[in-house]
């Protein structure tokens, strides 16, 4: 089986073709790609592979974009952290919508009905199975932090955080009040455990929550500056890559 991957999050990426090599040691990801632009123009030029995996949020828009600039013949698996396009998703081709971070069984589980579908001589999801999907339980993110302040351990409760850091190795909390801690999380891990709705990873360094969020100025080489409350250190800024994710974060 031959996939193109089309994902604007180098470790997310890396992650899903692992995970898919360990599925099926004979499949075969042809590129791995992160922008609309880029993505179209493969397509255009290249024979379909079997399988698309396509995150919605990219670099430069949304993958439902790719849709309006080429003719996509074969079946998609969206991987994304958010739900609420789902049902847009399956109209445009899918066959699977897998929440972030994904795990082996519902990947193993997509590619089985992957298989099954392309049997069968109208491969269409059943929307009422995905509406009841939809209905079930929401994924539950961390509410609060365990911190020590010298003899003493306190919890901060994740909504009274304005941005989390790396700095020289460790990893900060940094409280609205302006307070800052050591957590034993990597941003990493932390992207995973936080609400992507509530919480965005600006850059490699930085993750900064929403509410906590001042001011948003139009900075050098198409980027953005954040501006948070107590932060004095160096230039908050969101990288021109994730421009376009941090603006649709925003609207919603």
């Amino acid at each position: 089986m031959n996939v193109l991957i089309v994902e604007d999050e180098g470790i997310a990426a890396d992650r899903l073709a692992r995970l898919l090599g360990e599925l099926q040691p004979d499949l075969r990801v042809l590129e791995v790609l992160d922008t609309v632009k880029s993505a179209a123009a493969w397509l255009r030029s290249n024979q379909s592979p079997d399988l698309l995996f396509f995150d919605i949020h990219l670099a430069d828009g949304s993958s439902f974009e790719i849709f309006e600039q080429v003719s996509v013949d074969c079946p998609v698996i969206f991987t994304t952290a958010y739900d609420q396009y789902a049902i847009k998703a399956f109209e445009v081709n899918s066959i699977d919508y897998l929440l972030k971070p994904i795990v082996l069984e519902k990947l193993e589980r997509a590619l089985d009905k992957f298989e099954h579908l392309s049997k069968a001589a109208n491969p269409m999801i059943d929307v009422s199975q995905l509406q009841q999907m939809l209905g079930a339980p929401a994924k539950s993110y961390k509410e609060r932090f365990v911190v020590k302040i010298g003899e003493h351990i306190k919890t901060i409760p994740t909504d009274a955080i304005a941005c989390l850091y790396s700095e020289e190795g460790s990893t900060y909390l940094q409280h609205e009040e302006g307070k800052k801690f050591i957590i034993d999380f990597t941003l990493d891990q932390l992207t995973e455990l936080l609400d992507p709705s509530v919480f965005f990873r600006v850059n490699r360094k930085f993750i900064v929550q929403m509410k906590a969020i001042r001011d948003i100025v139009s900075y050098s080489n198409s980027r953005l500056k954040i501006v948070l409350p107590h932060w004095d250190n160096n230039e908050l800024i969101v990288s021109r890559e994730r421009v376009a994710a941090f603006k649709a974060w925003l609207d919603g």
